[in-house]
């Protein structure tokens, strides 16, 4: 569907004035707060919301928009929006803005001008520029000759279609919005986010660095090769020497060269910029030299004849004459060439034997284009380092010995070739298609500019390439072709022999072609290492960030003077050239990504104004960036990922928290979507059963967390596995709470980060607590990612608290979770659990198994012990033995069970049957619901309430004093099943009820009164506790069956005292109330 085009103003009398007009018109896309984490780089910010901080103060005073007055605060009018759109301008952050801080020394700044550059010289004639380069002039020639024009014409046509696929996604990219000067960098980052954009653009970066290094070798090996060979410092006196004294002489040169131009660079840019058109003439010229030299072999082939002994071709340097011998006056005598072959100049002189049996011939270097040559070019001819470049089916008679072939002046290859050599050699040729994108800030129209120029300059380049590959096929020689530095046609350039009117232009044209390119990547390189570095994402490059007055990358230009240093010291060009190649590779491949990404997840903002792309161009562009990495070189290819993995973690890990709306976070919401309709399907299998955790923290009064040893527990308990919500409750309304809300959720997740929590916080407000606690168990997920199991904290101050709210709070909260089927964890003085950084020593995690609650309490001691914290802890399991149950035979068969789970746990039987009632556990029920009715029955004031409750603990304390003596831990009756309940009941109401219960009743008549359930819930309390006590009292941790609230919620204060008691005098405890199902399986 098209957006609509046409606009409709509709003219609003009575004055209303747009009192918004008088703000600083170039803020409304202003690049970044000055207060703001970047330095000053690009950043979204939109034209259209909360813009308006200028405006602050100026009353709007029409009545014809009275309605909206509330939102002139934060959203602009119309018609100061479109007054301020109108007035923007992009002053591009690249080298003008240092040409005109240098001109004005600092002083007034220049008004802006508006960039006027077109298509032609803004995008195409850079792009043109930028790709035809070294490789053409230096190895072009070469390529063909040994890959044959079939494989070179696959070669070329492979990386040309990479960089066309490329270039389609590039213009989709760049017209999606305005580019900031930067280039592929922000195209990259904004698009993939910033960890991708980090790694692509460092990338790309040493990617630049590396091109600028190829193009000062490329410099200089025209000038010591072809223009001055005598200027060479280090001359090999034998033959088998040469490739290394060429090296020293390249390293030795290039690092001269390199600081030159480093120097130029950072004396001023302007000066290279100035240049820039006489390094493309040259590149123009040269191109059509070698067209029209192709012409001119039609009609009358240049005369470069080579000189072949056999088949095999000779180095013309030492002699000038191709042939063995001549006559002079009658007189035979020998040549130079003889001399080179044989012991002496005398015709009886021992001579070498492949020498001794064929004859020289001589043939032409280049016989033209109607010559039939291009036959004998067509296929390959790899071989190993040091193989002769011999002419195809010529005749020749084979040596025996040709262990001296090394030390005669053949023609051999310096490197061993094969096909993915070359493809990594020829690769940089077709890269330079950013140069576009990367002036976007000068362009008149960036978004029509750069698709146009850029994919006319890849199809311009591209037909230059094919036709010089067919055209180099058909006019030169097989084994000149082969000869990369000429040395058969007397150390000419071989491109040049074919050049019109002479080889000097092309030699000329290549160098200062070379010498262009090196010093533009020297210029772009440092620029783009500090936008990386003031974008704050790579902590360690801020330095990078900083440089002169105006702005000039300084220290940016020092690194890369320094990492291009690296390249001239490997000092190969065809050693060089597959490295840069894997970076520019890697770049593309992200670039194709990033459109693939944003077509596919259909983005909102994705409007591209270039029509002509698909998500699958993108796709097969990626794959063939991807395939051609690997088909260069798999090592370099993993070292580049490697280096482009380190940094994407090193971001992700370090770097500033960006959020630049990139595609990454897109799929990232895609994925998660899907993920959630799986999981929405059906429920998870016990096999696949974890604590998904909801954890309901309290607050202070300054939104802190009361209790984070619960977020290191959860830590512990998770080790960063699963769903984690941390949610709380605050009082009030949502509209009065908003701040405290924003406060305490920021609070929370500092918590969260501090205690290592890796989860998501929720923050409800609501009417009361109980409500908001409700309202969290029932909706705090998402689909299938619900949380399965709630972990508070034990209200330990219940019985100090001036409100009751506070323990019904948690009574409701545990009923609320048992109706969900969600399980339930309490922490009793979680303050006390060990921290993350602590390490338990030789100890125990004791569980008592009480009741079956699904395996809950076997499988939270096995997580918990995955932590390094509990790591070194042991598990005991204790279950209760009942009255008619055979102890032995249990523990034989929970440990069978234990070994059918693979859990390693000492396992022990505890044996309690019945016993009588004491008179501690009567006085104690007595003092509770002495208690509970006093509170129940008297209103009283806060004061006389903390008095009477002061009152009840004193007379409990004496009371269990008295009555301590007479304790023994006798054997109990524990599981409360209702058979056992009514078996309990009759035996009481039987006459001959034991004497020693009636005795007690004598004591204390107002025991007999009691209700006998309390009495037996109490019993079971402090009996348990006592054997509790007595076997787990120095355990690390205690896990514990929680036992139901009950029914009828008039008994909920007794039921605090009942969970009281059971837990008293034990240090840390978990209770734990199973959700309903099986957590835990034997099967696999």
């Amino acid at each position: 569907m098209k957006m609509p085009t046409s606009f409709t103003v509709v003219p609003v009398e009575d004055g209303a004035k747009s009192s918004l007009d008088d703000a600083d018109d170039n803020n409304v896309l202003r690049e970044e707060d000055e207060d703001g984490p970047g330095d000053g780089n690009p950043k979204e910010s939109s034209p259209f919301i909360n813009n308006t901080d200028n405006d602050k103060g100026t009353l709007y005073d029409g009545k014809n928009m009275a309605l909206f007055e509330e939102e002139m605060d934060s959203n602009p009018m119309v018609s100061s929006l479109l007054s301020k759109l109108a007035n923007y301008t992009n002053l591009t952050q690249g080298v003008r803005e240092h040409e005109e801080a240098d001109d004005d020394e600092g002083a007034k700044k220049k008004a802006v001008k508006s960039p006027q550059m077109g298509t032609f010289i803004g995008v195409y004639l850079p792009c043109l520029q930028n790709i035809l380069g070294v490789i053409l002039f230096l190895r072009m020639t070469w390529i063909v000759g040994t890959a044959g024009i079939l494989e070179s014409f696959i070669i070329v046509a492979m990386c040309c279609s990479c960089t066309m696929l490329t270039a389609i996604s590039m213009s989709a990219i760049a017209t999606n919005g305005v580019v900031p000067a930067g280039g592929s960098y922000y195209m990259i980052s904004r698009s993939l986010g910033p960890e991708f954009g980090g790694a692509v653009g460092l990338c790309f970066y040493l990617g630049t660095t590396f091109a600028g290094a190829m193009y000062i070798l490329g410099t200089i090996e025209i000038l010591l090769t072809y223009i001055v060979p005598s200027a060479a410092i280090f001359k090999a006196e034998e033959k088998e020497l040469e490739a290394e004294a060429m090296l020293n002489n390249m390293r030795v040169y290039g690092t001269a060269c390199l600081t030159l131009m480093s120097l130029v660079v950072f004396v001023g840019v302007k000066y290279v910029n100035k240049l820039a058109l006489v390094f493309l003439a040259c590149v123009v010229l040269s191109i059509l030299a070698i067209y029209a030299g192709v012409i001119k072999t039609i009609f009358e082939p240049p005369d470069f004849p080579i000189c072949l002994l056999g088949n095999r071709s000779l180095q013309k340097h030492d002699f000038d004459k191709c042939l063995k011998t001549e006559i002079i006056d009658n007189i035979t005598v020998t040549t130079k060439l003889w001399s080179l072959f044989c012991d002496g100049p005398s015709l009886n002189a021992s001579c070498n034997e492949y020498f001794r049996e064929n004859e020289v011939t001589e043939v032409q270097g280049i016989p033209g284009l109607m010559s039939g040559v291009i036959s004998e070019n067509m296929w390959s001819t790899y071989g190993a380092a040091g193989m002769l470049v011999e002419k195809i089916n010529f005749p020749s008679k084979p040596a025996t010995n040709t262990s001296q072939d090394m030390y005669l002046p053949y023609v051999s290859n310096d490197i061993a070739t094969f096909f993915t050599l070359l493809v990594g050699i020829y690769f940089p040729s077709v890269t330079g298609i950013m140069a576009g994108s990367n002036r976007s800030g000068d362009l008149r129209d960036a978004q029509k500019s750069i698709p146009i120029g850029t994919i006319l300059a890849i199809a311009t380049t591209t037909f230059i390439y094919l036709s010089c590959v067919v055209l180099f096929g058909a006019c030169i020689e097989g084994t000149v072709l082969r000869d990369k530095f000429g040395d058969s046609v007397k150390g000419n350039l071989v491109i040049g022999t074919l050049s019109w009117p002479s080889p000097w232009v092309i030699v000329i044209g290549s160098f200062f072609s070379c010498c262009g390119a090196g010093l533009q990547s020297l210029t772009g390189a440092p620029r783009l290492l500090q936008a990386i570095a003031r974008d704050g994402i790579v902590p360690f490059l801020e330095v990078f960030g900083h440089g002169k007055a105006n702005g000039e990358p300084t220290w940016a230009l020092l690194l890369t003077g320094l990492i291009c240093e690296t390249g001239i010291l490997i000092a190969s060009l065809d050693a060089v050239a597959p490295i840069l190649s894997m970076f520019f590779l890697m770049c593309y491949l992200f670039v194709n990504l990033a459109c693939a990404l944003q077509t596919l997840l259909r983005t909102p903002n994705w409007r591209p104004r270039f029509k002509f792309y698909h998500w699958a161009l993108s796709f097969l562009g990626m794959s063939l960036c991807l395939a051609l990495m690997f088909i260069s070189s798999w090592y370099y290819a993993l070292v580049a990922m490697l280096i482009a993995g380190c940094i994407y973690k090193y971001i992700e890990y370090r770097g500033a928290e960006k959020e630049w709306g990139d595609g990454i976070r897109g799929i990232s919401l895609n994925a998660a979507r899907y993920a959630l309709m799986r999981l929405e399907e059906a429920p998870p299998h016990t096999k696949n059963w974890r604590p998904q955790l909801l954890v309901l923290l309290n607050l202070d009064s300054e939104m802190c967390v009361k209790h984070p040893r619960l977020l290191s527990f959860t830590t512990q308990l998770k080790a960063g596995k699963g769903l984690t919500i941390v949610g709380s409750v605050l009082e009030g309304t949502y509209l009065t709470k908003e701040t405290e809300s924003k406060k305490a959720e920021t609070n929370i997740k500092s918590s969260m980060s501090a205690e290592k929590t890796k989860g998501f916080c929720h923050v409800v407000v609501s009417s009361n607590l109980r409500d908001g606690f409700s309202h969290l168990i029932q909706s705090a997920g998402l689909g299938g990612m619900k949380h399965n199991c709630v972990l508070m904290a034990w209200p330990g101050m219940w019985k100090q608290a001036n409100d009751a709210q506070c323990w019904r709070n948690f009574i409701e909260t545990v009923r609320e979770t048992t109706a969900a089927h969600q399980a339930l964890l309490v922490a009793k003085n979680v303050d006390s659990f060990p921290t993350n950084q602590d390490r338990l020593g030789e100890g125990t995690i004791d569980v008592w198994w009480i009741v079956h609650d699904g395996g809950m309490l076997m499988l939270l001691p096995f997580l918990l012990r995955q932590h390094k914290v509990w790591r070194k802890c042991k598990m005991r399991i204790f279950t209760v033995a009942q009255m008619d149950d055979n102890s032995i035979q249990m523990k034989k068969d929970l440990q069978m069970f234990l070994y059918h789970l693979r859990l390693d746990a000492e396992v022990e039987v505890v044996e309690m049957h019945d016993s009588d009632i004491s008179a501690f556990t009567y006085e104690k029920t007595l003092v509770m619901e002495q208690r509970s009715q006093m509170l129940k029955q008297m209103q009283l004031s806060r004061t006389e309430r903390e008095r009477e409750a002061q009152l009840i603990h004193d007379r409990n304390t004496a009371s269990h004093a008295a009555m301590n003596s007479d304790l023994t831990p006798d054997r109990v009756h524990m599981t409360w099943t209702k058979e056992k309940f009514f078996t309990e009941r009759n035996r009481n109401r039987e006459p001959n009820t034991n004497m020693a219960v009636r005795d007690l009743f004598n004591m204390r008549p107002e025991w007999e009164s009691l209700n006998q359930s309390n009495v037996r819930r109490m019993h079971t309390a402090v009996k348990l506790n006592e054997v509790v006590v007595n076997k787990s009292q120095g355990a690390h941790l205690v896990l514990l069956n929680m036992p139901g609230p009950p029914k009828n919620r008039g008994g909920d204060e007794n039921y605090m005292e009942f969970l009281e008691v059971l837990l008293e005098g034990l240090n840390r405890v978990l209770l734990v109330r199973g959700g309903g199902r099986e957590v835990i399986t034997i099967y696999s």
